[in-house]
């Protein structure tokens, strides 16, 4: 399985920022829309998303995710974390950060929220289409990319 550690973090200047992430991981980012950057470099097992604000008081990682090859491995990690006896959030089919996506989400102790999820497919052409298909099951979702982000800015 090749899978990524996801990292999403809130910049004050995302211009800066961006100068900054493309010398340190040696290349252009990969998706770039408003208030939004996304890196994928290829030397490291990392798909890094930086965007604007945030809520006051969020801090500066917004949230950590794994990407995974499948929604089939989405599905299994599922079941696993489901019978650990984890309260999780699960959204499948969702138009979020600019692409579309089946994943689901825990908490840890101190409030840090996970994602585990696959990229179905690049949202391109009109922002934040209708999703190709209904969510299968949204609990307590505030926004697409966890309960503090905001991906659609």
């Amino acid at each position: 399985m090749s899978a990524k550690v996801h990292l999403h973090m809130h910049v004050s200047d995302l211009s800066r920022s961006r100068d900054f992430y493309e010398k340190f991981l040696g290349g252009d980012p990969v998706k770039v829309k408003q208030g939004y950057v996304k890196f994928l470099p290829e030397w490291a097992p990392v798909n890094l998303a930086l965007s604007t604000g945030g809520p006051i008081g969020a801090g500066t990682i917004d949230h950590v995710g794994v990407q995974v090859d499948s929604v089939e491995t989405v599905i299994s990690q599922l079941a696993r974390v489901k019978a650990a006896g984890l309260p999780v959030k699960e959204e499948m089919g969702v138009n979020c950060c600019h692409a579309n996506q089946d994943k689901f989400w825990v908490k840890d102790p101190d409030g840090v929220e996970w994602e585990v999820y696959h990229l179905n497919y690049d949202l391109e052409g009109e922002e934040e289409r209708v999703a190709a298909r209904p969510s299968l099951a949204v609990v307590g979702a505030s926004s697409c990319c966890g309960g503090t982000s905001s991906c659609a800015s």
